[in-house]
């Protein structure tokens, strides 16, 4: 009894709670999986963080093994300035001050890979 207030304190235990939780069937620790080129594929947590981090559709198999898609190389190319038998003379070495069309002067050419 709680002293003054006139009520009653009682607990109530549930009976075999801590048995019933004993008996409990243990859970299976978590599976991840990634799709790869159109299959999934059970990997670790580890990777499978990596591959969220990268992206699925940016990885492909190589050899049996998840590995990232390389790079596509850029298709920009650059003229190069080069001495050729017919060009241009610069002011004050300037490329932006053409001073005539020589013999012996320099090109803008594309490098053919």
């Amino acid at each position: 009894m709680s002293a003054g207030y006139g009520t009653t304190t009682t607990r109530s235990y549930m009976p075999g709670l801590f048995e019933a939780l004993a008996k409990m069937p243990k859970r299976e620790p978590k599976r991840f999986f990634i799709t790869v080129q159109g299959t999934e594929h059970e990997v670790t947590l580890e990777k499978f963080k990596w591959a969220q981090q990268y992206g699925e559709k940016n990885l492909m198999l190589r050899g049996g093994e998840i590995v990232l898609k390389p790079k596509p190389t850029p298709k920009t190319r650059y003229s190069i300035l080069k001495k050729a038998s017919k060009g241009y003379t610069f002011q004050d070495s300037d490329i932006h001050w053409p001073n005539a069309v020589v013999e012996g002067g320099e090109t803008w050419q594309i490098e053919q890979e």
